[in-house]
């Protein structure tokens, strides 16, 4: 079994409580690691694992877990978990895993997930969509698609992601998220293949060739997984289809880091809106 073998990697590093003391990693935190790994691939497929599930009208139940030992991590060893959907059958789900440090194989294991009705727990045929996801994402193809539009089009979607992410989730007032704007900036919405919303932005019309995104919003459970560096791109192309020369936007300080990988920079000094800590970015479109 070989790195090239496999699409997805989950990277973890080794913990001091992890470790015997010999400072060799105890052999059931292995099939922790292919677990831990499986939820990460969930979120590769673009899938919010929860509200998928609902969609999808069942749950994933552990019917079979395995490992075979070929080498010992260590205490503070950098370790990748690959991944892959091996075999589809008709309620079940069979994932090949392997754990290397670098190029060498450590662990390799099998996990069987079967999908079944959450109430009895009786088995379900895989639905259709979720096998098409799975086979899809093996080969290859993308596993989000993302649409820019008016309000007219997007905004149901658009306002859904907002209100999880702005009004629940950070405790911004309703009446303080809507306003006139929306009726004539470009909104882009990131969909999974479940046709979910998982991430919206817009772009808000240009004043003397500077753009301004704002509203940038991603799901919780999907935030690091690139969506949401998706609708940016879309929203800049946006603006350079129009002429726009720069981009600029009011970056919630904790996504910092997400605006400066993504080639933003700082323009100005800090300031609180809606009562949270802000930095002006700007861009400049290529």
């Amino acid at each position: 079994m070989k790195r090239s073998d496999f699409r997805f990697f989950h990277r973890l590093r080794v913990r001091w409580a992890e470790v015997d003391m010999q400072k060799i990693v105890f052999n059931g935190h292995y099939l922790m690691y292919l677990d831990t790994a499986f939820a990460d691939y969930w979120r590769a497929l673009a899938l919010p694992y929860e509200e998928a599930m609902h969609a999808l009208g069942g749950d994933l139940y552990v019917k079979k877990a395995g490992i075979e030992y070929h080498a010992s991590a260590r205490y503070d060893d950098m370790l990748d978990v690959g991944l892959r959907c091996a075999r589809i059958g008709n309620s079940s789900m069979t994932f090949t895993g392997a754990i290397f440090r670098g190029d060498t194989l450590l662990i390799s294991g099998e996990l069987v997930y079967v999908f079944a009705d959450p109430a009895t727990q009786t088995s379900r045929p895989v639905p259709p969509a979720l096998r098409a996801i799975l086979e899809g994402y093996e080969a290859g193809e993308s596993m989000v698609d993302i649409r820019t539009g008016d309000w007219a089009t997007l905004g149901g979607h658009a306002s859904q992601v907002r209100t999880a992410v702005f009004v629940h989730e950070q405790g911004i007032p309703m009446e303080m998220e809507w306003d006139e704007a929306d009726a004539t900036a470009v909104h882009a919405v990131a969909y999974n293949r479940l046709g979910q919303p998982l991430a919206t932005g817009r772009l808000l019309p240009a004043a003397a060739g500077t753009a301004k995104v704002g509203r940038m919003a991603v799901a919780r459970v999907l935030r690091g997984s690139r969506v949401g560096a998706q609708v940016l791109r879309a929203l800049e192309q946006a603006a350079a289809v129009r002429g726009d020369a720069e981009v600029r936007l009011h970056a919630q300080r904790s996504a910092e880091g997400f605006y400066l990988r993504l080639g933003y920079a700082m323009a100005g000094e800090p300031f609180d809106e809606v009562g949270i800590p802000h930095v002006e970015m700007v861009r400049v479109l290529p």
